[in-house]
């Protein structure tokens, strides 16, 4: 669970709440259903024409990471690619197949069978930076999702003012109504600019921090297999490979 995503949400909330608080007036102000109708749902709708489905669908599933990121464990990690070097260097890469059993990542069992088919480096390398690349591009472009959110959101809170100043403009003649009714309409501009800032580009960044780990941690396999095809000692690949966990430090 990442603490530091629940505590920023946690205070977003007590910065705007407390502040509305502070300033005299209520939190039933704050809300407004056809503004919010306005904002959110015209937001998805923005986004929903300018994505492909299955990126759309994809950065939804991926918002969990934002609370729950991917684990990433280095040190088993090393220990399994020095372990490979063992295998490969006693009895040679075939024995590896039995590895394949206890690994369910794709891309890593993609790594051990290049191993057991004795693929030359060059071609362990492009094909698995190239599975990699694809793999981040289109995590990327998912997370992109909420960046394009963070745009079309401010745009959509001040189209929701100007429509409640429209409405308000049906009370010139009855100056009572007339200030509740802009007060309700730039309740439409927070929603619009909060969510962006407090919310969706946060997201965004964060997501595209879990993407960009996910590619270095790739990285460090694919650099370990390299290693271990070319018959490295155990030892100098660990050494090699601990050079990344300072990438991943707690």
């Amino acid at each position: 669970m990442d603490r530091l995503s629940i505590l920023g949400l946690l205070l977003a909330l007590v910065a705007i709440l407390g502040g509305q608080l502070l300033e005299g007036g209520t939190l039933s102000a704050l809300y407004n259903g056809p503004a919010l109708l306005i904002v959110v749902v015209g937001t998805l709708a923005a986004v929903m024409i300018q994505t492909p489905w299955h990126q759309f669908i994809r950065s939804f599933k991926m918002l969990k990471w934002v609370f729950v990121p991917l684990q990433f464990d280095i040190d088993e990690r090393i220990k399994a690619i020095a372990r490979w070097s063992h295998i490969s260097r006693s009895d040679g890469f075939l024995p590896l197949e039995n590895e394949l059993e206890i690994e369910s990542d794709p891309i890593i069992q993609e790594c051990l069978m290049l191993l057991v088919d004795g693929s030359e480096s060059e071609h362990i390398q492009e094909t698995i930076e190239t599975k990699v690349y694809f793999q981040r591009d289109e995590y990327g472009h998912s997370a992109k999702v909420f960046e394009a959110m963070g745009g079309y959101s401010p745009t959509l809170g001040i189209l929701g003012a100007v429509l409640g100043l429209i409405q308000s403009m049906q009370y010139l003649n009855e100056p009572d109504m007339l200030g509740g009714g802009i007060a309700t309409a730039f309740v439409a501009t927070i929603y619009g600019v909060g969510l962006a800032n407090l919310l969706y580009l946060p997201i965004h960044y964060k997501l595209r921090n879990v993407v960009f780990q996910q590619a270095l941690y790739y990285e460090m396999v694919l650099e370990g297999t390299l290693l271990v095809n070319r018959g490295e000692n155990p030892n100098n690949i660990t050494r090699r490979l601990e050079a990344y966990k300072v990438l991943y430090a707690k």
